[in-house]
C-alpha cells in the first residue's frame, strides 16, 4: 500500500438510533480521511458523538449509513469474524478504564493481544522492552489490583503497542487519572506513538491534550464543526 493512501477514511457517516416516536442522530454526515502516521485528536462535549465515532472506526459498532475504510479495507459490512481479524492486526486500544484482565499479571496482560493474534517473533522480549519503556519492569509480575491507576494505564499502553499496530485508538486515556499521572501517561503515549510511527486517534474533551496532536477535529451535535491542523505541536 502506498504511503499516500489514508489509513482511515470516514465517508458520509451517519449513526441514528430509532426509538419511535424519537429519532436520535448521534452522527450526521461525517467525512474525513487520516493520513498514515498522523496524530488526530477528536474533541467535543459529552454526548457530541466522539466516542461513538471512535467505536465505529474500530468496528465495535455498526453504522446506519456511510462507509469506513480501515487500512484499505471497507469494514462497513464485514462479518464479525472477518472484522475481528482486521481489527486484531490493525488497531491497538487504550481505554479510560484500563480494561486489564484482573487475573493476569502486568506482563500477561501485555502479552494477551500477541497471543490472540498469533504474533510471530519473540513477544516476551517485546513485552519486556515495553515494560521497561513505561517504567514498570519491577512490576511485571504484579496483578492489576496491586497497581495504581497510573501504573495500570501504563500497562494498557504497553499492551496496545505489543503487536505494533498501524493504528492506535485512545478514548479519554487520562480521564481516570490525577493531573500528575495523567501527564505522565500522555507523555508516554506521545513518545511511544512517535517511536512506533503509529497513526494515533485520540478522543478527548480536554483542550490541553488536543494541543499535542497534529490535527484536531471538533464535533458538535454529531457534525464536524471544525477540522484544522494544530496551531502548535507540544514537544515532550
Amino acid at each position: 500500500m502506498q504511503a499516500s493512501t489514508p489509513v482511515i477514511e470516514v465517508r458520509q457517516l451517519w449513526k441514528v438510533i430509532e426509538n419511535p416516536p424519537r429519532r436520535v442522530e448521534i452522527l450526521r454526515d461525517v467525512s474525513f480521511a487520516v493520513p498514515r502516521g498522523q496524530f488526530l485528536a477528536v474533541m467535543g462535549a459529552s454526548g457530541g458523538g466522539k466516542s461513538t465515532l471512535l467505536g465505529l472506526m474500530a468496528g465495535l459498532d455498526t453504522v446506519t449509513s456511510g462507509n469506513i475504510i480501515l487500512d484499505g479495507i471497507d469494514i462497513t459490512n464485514l462479518r464479525e469474524d472477518a472484522l475481528a481479524r482486521v481489527r486484531g492486526r490493525t488497531i491497538g486500544f487504550v481505554f479510560q478504564s484500563y480494561q486489564l484482565v484482573p487475573t493476569l499479571t502486568a506482563e500477561e496482560n501485555i502479552l494477551l493481544p500477541a497471543e490472540l493474534s498469533g504474533m510471530n517473533g519473540q513477544p516476551r522480549r517485546r513485552a519486556a522492552e515495553l515494560l521497561e519503556r513505561v517504567g514498570l519492569t519491577q512490576r511485571a509480575q504484579h496483578y492489576p489490583v496491586q497497581l495504581s491507576g497510573g501504573e495500570q494505564q501504563r500497562v494498557a499502553l504497553a499492551r496496545a503497542f505489543i503487536t505494533q499496530p498501524p493504528i492506535l485508538m485512545a478514548d479519554e486515556p487520562t480521564g481516570n487519572l490525577d493531573s500528575v499521572n495523567g501527564q505522565h501517561v500522555l507523555d508516554l503515549l506521545v513518545q511511544l506513538n512517535r517511536e512506533e510511527k503509529t497513526t494515533l486517534i485520540l478522543v478527548t474533551h480536554d483542550r490541553n491534550l488536543a494541543e499535542y496532536a497534529d490535527r484536531v477535529i471538533t464535533l458538535r451535535d454529531g457534525r464536524v464543526l471544525t477540522d484544522e491542523l494544530a496551531a502548535r505541536v507540544v514537544e515532550v
